[in-house]
């Protein structure tokens, strides 16, 4: 049964819509921009004090698994009414316990307690601060303009990734405890920018009544309220297909890139990876660049479909791949291809979302797509240990095949607009 619709808000309602969008732009990009080069030099400071991969490797792991059970319930309160004060104190948060790890670094100070603590709070305040961000382009600017501002928060992040390794490493040649501080910073510029839009971003149908507002909702209401964006992409068939696509995309890019990085090193040629990622990276930047142009005149569906089959050439051609450019202008394909279908699903995402339900569905996606990434590594590692690399190449080519076969075949998108759900 096709889902009632509802007209999107115009655009006169969005008085502060350019002002506001590049504000949220400084914030992601900041946030991003700190969050790289930071991460980049934490296993370096780990490993400096005495700790074990393995303890490292822990450490990492524990914050992943807090951002993908974090998001979701913090999803409710954002969707409830309160996403600007959830962004803005969760970046305050941020700003605050790297602050501290700043301060214990220039200090020499640094206990493996205050450590984890201070590591596993950002990555709480981080989990917060992306999920209520979710749905956030919907509330500023009007549908038309969804994939040209989607595209240029994509490219600022994919700026991000591509400058703030070399950023990190530059300041932590420096003195040790500068990432952090520049991490510090990028959180305490982001919740300024966030605080400093004008536009209200606790949409129509977002609060609650007074009576249920006074009503403080135990773990099981919260947690139920929290899966209500499940729900929704259980019975919308567009939302179902955009779930499996970016899981299976984004897993498959991270099992290719450590394929590439087994590859390489079985041929002595590990250093050169820093040129590959620096290749991807602004391949994927270009990519993002050009999303609305290449692919806004088409609808979301079909540019998943045609970005999906696209995929499956250059994935399997990196079997054959002996030179690192060789591997880089393949990778780099991919990562430049990507932006073009993640756009224009975020787009649609986003019409097809109503406003009480953004972040929650929002998160869906993202924990679904970071399970599934996070598994990769160990998956695409088994792979190679006992088919080898060439292999592993062919088994992802394959499986990128298969989704586009999916994607060519499911159902086709036949709502317009905003699916209307309970909140």
């Amino acid at each position: 049964m096709t889902p009632a619709v509802a007209e999107p808000a115009p655009a006169a309602h969005r008085p502060h819509a350019r002002r506001d969008i590049r504000l949220f732009w400084c914030a992601g990009t900041c946030d991003a921009l700190g969050s790289q080069a930071s991460g980049l030099v934490l296993p370096l400071l780990l490993i400096g004090l005495g700790r074990s991969p393995a303890e490292v490797g822990t450490i990492a792991g524990l914050s992943a698994a807090v951002t993908l059970v974090l998001g979701p319930l913090a999803a409710v309160p954002a969707d409830r009414g309160a996403r600007q004060r959830v962004m803005v104190g969760a970046a305050l948060v941020g700003a605050a316990a790297m602050g501290c790890v700043a301060g214990a670094v220039w200090a020499g100070r640094v206990s493996m307690a205050l450590l984890l603590t201070a590591v596993l709070v950002e990555r709480c305040a981080t989990a917060c601060y992306e999920a209520a961000s979710l749905g956030t382009v919907a509330l500023v600017c009007p549908p038309t303009e969804h994939r040209r501002v989607l595209s240029r928060l994509q490219a600022g992040e994919r700026g991000a990734l591509l400058l703030g390794p070399a950023l990190g490493g530059l300041l932590f040649q420096a003195g040790r405890w500068l990432p952090f501080l520049a991490d510090a910073v990028s959180y305490a510029v982001a919740a300024g920018c966030v605080r400093a839009m004008r536009t209200d971003l606790s949409a129509p149908g977002e609060r609650r009544p007074e009576a249920a507002a006074r009503r403080r909702p135990g773990w099981r209401a919260l947690v139920a309220e929290a899966g209500a964006g499940l729900a929704l992409v259980r019975r919308t068939p567009f939302l179902r297909l955009a779930l499996v696509w970016v899981s299976v995309v984004n897993a498959l890019l991270v099992a290719l890139y450590y394929a590439t990085v087994f590859a390489l090193q079985g041929a002595g040629r590990a250093a050169e990876l820093g040129l590959l990622l620096a290749l991807s990276g602004a391949a994927g930047l270009a990519g993002s660049l050009l999303a609305p142009r290449l692919a806004g005149r088409h609808s979301a569906r079909a540019v998943l479909v045609a970005v999906s089959w696209l995929m499956v050439p250059p994935a399997a051609a990196l079997m054959m791949a002996r030179q690192i450019w060789q591997y880089g202008l393949l990778f780099g394909l991919l990562c430049a291809l990507t932006p073009l279908a993640t756009v224009a699903l975020q787009a649609r995402i986003l019409q097809l979302t109503p406003p009480a339900l953004q972040a929650r569905t929002g998160t869906v996606l993202a924990t679904a797509a970071g399970t599934l990434a996070a598994l990769a590594p160990v998956l695409a590692g088994l792979s190679a240990g006992r088919a080898g690399s060439r292999a592993t190449f062919l088994g992802c080519a394959a499986l990128l095949a298969g989704l586009a076969l999916y994607a060519t075949t499911a159902a086709p998108d036949r709502t317009h607009g905003t699916v209307q759900g309970q909140a």
